[in-house]
């Protein structure tokens, strides 16, 4: 991935004032869950998806850069990344990013960003 993985891509048209809350997320190869949160938070805006019974209930934790498009009347987010790949992602620990580590965003940065096309 060019740039901060932590960061929505400038062709993605993200509206900083429309809360993603509920919007569908869509991976390359179908629906992976729900935006249960997200940050605007520049240079370190993310996505918490809850996967629902996909992965067991899993919630997955999405940097900004792996959004490729975000339909605000279909209310959907459409990532650069396949189940697998999100299903394969770093556990998402929801303590540490109340109080971030280095350690830990950059484990998680450093697995969206070695995937190719991201």
């Amino acid at each position: 991935m060019d740039g901060n993985v932590w960061a929505y891509r400038v062709m993605v048209g993200r509206i900083t004032d429309v809360d993603l809350t509920g919007f569908k997320v869509e991976a390359a190869d179908g629906g992976i869950g729900k935006v249960d949160k997200h940050s605007d938070e520049v240079g370190d805006a993310y996505l918490v998806v809850d996967t629902g019974p996909w992965i067991f209930g899993k919630q997955v934790l999405l940097p900004a850069g792996t959004v490729t498009a975000i339909d605000t009347e279909a209310k959907e987010v459409r990532v650069g990344l396949t189940k697998e790949q999100i299903k394969n992602a770093p556990r998402y620990i929801p303590e540490e990013l109340l109080h971030p580590d280095r350690e830990y965003r950059s484990r998680i940065g450093g697995y969206y960003g070695m995937i190719p096309g991201l």
